[in-house]
């Protein structure tokens, strides 16, 4: 396994090492503590997540709060998809920075969001299966949404931004200055 570290340096970019030949593939889509070594970190995974989406669906930005805050461990199984994560640490050095990577079928890639970050995703295939490992279970309670096109976060998204399809709660999102955010 081959781990980068991004821009943001929590952020770490995770390549498996995969074998493949004729009959097809095999590789380690997890593993404990190759993870722990690749990001420094010991986080413990409670829920696996499983989302399929079509062409042009924008999901996110989302995250919880303490004391439910989650990271995420994401990949793409079937399709592509442009991930982006955003520093909502107060504290950090990267605040209100962004990160963004692709992550497709092909590429065997995932991604490693810490607690702290905002997280949100384009589907830029026709359709994308997307699996997510989480540190801590789902809490709507503490659940938040900032909003996918801030002016101040200035993500580039790519292709028609026009065309993306949201849900209510995401088109609903607050911009990060007025946002709850982590200290």
């Amino acid at each position: 396994m081959k781990a980068t570290r991004l821009s943001i340096p929590d952020v770490v970019l995770i390549e498996p090492k995969v074998f493949g030949d004729a009959r097809g593939f095999f590789f380690e889509s997890f593993n404990q503590q190759a993870f722990d070594e690749a990001t420094g970190t010991r986080h413990q995974f409670v829920q696996d997540n499983h989302s399929r989406s079509t062409k042009g669906v924008l999901r996110g930005l989302h995250y919880q709060l303490p004391p439910h805050a989650q990271g995420k461990l994401v990949r793409v199984v079937r399709g592509a998809v442009w991930d982006v994560a955003v520093d909502i640490r107060k504290s950090s050095p990267t605040f209100g920075q962004w990160v963004g990577a692709e992550l497709s079928e092909d590429n065997q890639h995932q991604l490693w969001v810490p607690p702290g970050f905002a997280h949100g995703f384009v589907v830029l295939s026709e359709t994308a299966d997307f699996l997510y490992k989480t540190t801590d279970y789902y809490a709507p309670q503490h659940e938040r949404c900032i909003l996918w096109c801030d002016r101040d976060l200035d993500i580039r998204w790519p292709g028609s931004v026009e065309n993306y399809m949201l849900s209510e709660k995401d088109g609903l999102g607050v911009v990060l200055a007025a946002a709850d955010v982590f200290l």
